[in-house]
């Protein structure tokens, strides 16, 4: 039986999100294949806490734990970090380094999926269209009249290493910028003002299934609030159609768009990105390397709507890292 630690927690916003999504995995993993062990990464150590929420630290020498006097290595990692340093890929050369095989893409995939910014100039490069940006960063001196010029009104000010919609605005006037600017500004020393784009929101999951690229049934998000914030996504302000009602033309463009990304990119395990359909053109706006995995995310949902239960998706994670 394969010893799965489940990372989870993190040093983010989203570390409370990422322990519920830990534990989803733990919760469905196949009980005859592997024992799952939550492994908490916290500012103050990291540690394994059992059912009984007991904590025993881990030993970074060789990431394993000792429960009464028993000593337990792992076999595989499965990343279930929102942020850093699981999803920015920090955490992930330790691994790497002591040969212990893990469920995420390799970490300089996931260093570069996570900066926002990066991704989209790559993504240019490849003829991808994005909505037009302009990169600040906290020591640059901001231009509102010249910002509004280039992007227009109104506009998204997001954090460039951030998710869950932590830290993101939406701006309709020049008088509105610069809060939106500091707000952001406390989740990340570097930002990206957006352009907004008029058009349908949809959210694309994309998986490596034994080495083949398959895209997940899409998801349309019809948001309550003015955008897909915080409350849209995890306080049940949005609607979340799956399998989106599109035309044959535009999810064929989609399927191919969000392949093209995947693979390009040479990404491996889950991801989910978001597109805005404008006159039938999916417009890249960014990637998850780590999305939410309890039953109520819309990766999980996607799986589901494909046929793929979460214990089916979990043990192909596994096993795709085990190969």
């Amino acid at each position: 039986m394969k010893k799965v630690a489940v990372i989870m927690g993190g040093f983010s916003s989203e570390y409370d999100i990422s322990i519920k999504s830990g534990n989803t995995v733990i919760k469905n993993l196949p009980k005859d294949k592997y024992q799952a062990f939550a492994i908490h990464i916290r500012k103050d150590g990291w540690f394994y806490v059992s059912d009984q929420q007991k904590e025993y630290k881990v030993d970074k020498n060789d990431f394993s734990i000792d429960i009464e006097g028993k000593k337990i290595q792992f076999d595989v990692v499965f990343n279930a970090i929102h942020g850093t340093p699981g999803e920015d890929g920090a955490i992930l050369p330790y691994f790497e380094m002591l040969g212990i095989p893990h469920t995420s893409a390799l970490f300089d995939k996931m260093a570069l999926t996570f900066n926002k910014k990066n991704t989209i100039a790559v993504l240019r490069s490849y003829g991808i269209p994005t909505a037009d940006s302009v990169f600040l960063h906290q020591h640059d001196r901001v231009d509102i009249d010249a910002i509004a010029q280039k992007i227009g009104l109104p506009c998204f000010v997001k954090p460039n290493r951030a998710g869950s919609s932590y830290g993101i605005s939406k701006v309709y006037t020049k008088d509105e910028m610069l809060p939106a600017i500091n707000k952001a500004f406390k989740e990340d020393k570097e930002i990206i003002v957006e352009a907004f784009l008029d058009g349908r929101e949809v959210s694309v999951g994309v998986i490596n299934d034994n080495g083949k690229t398959k895209v997940l049934p899409i998801t349309e998000i019809i948001s309550e609030n003015d955008f897909f914030d915080f409350e849209a996504k995890y306080l049940g302000k949005s609607q979340e159609i799956t399998p989106a009602d599109l035309d044959k033309e535009t999810k064929d463009k989609i399927v191919e768009i969000a392949t093209k990304v995947y693979e390009m990119l040479d990404l491996k395990g889950v991801s989910r990105a978001e597109y805005i359909i404008v006159n039938g053109i999916p417009y890249f706006l960014e990637i998850n390397m780590v999305p939410g995995l309890t039953e109520a995310s819309i990766f999980p949902q996607q799986a589901l709507a494909a046929g793929i239960g979460l214990s089916e998706l979990f043990d192909t994670a596994i096993e795709t890292a085990l190969k």
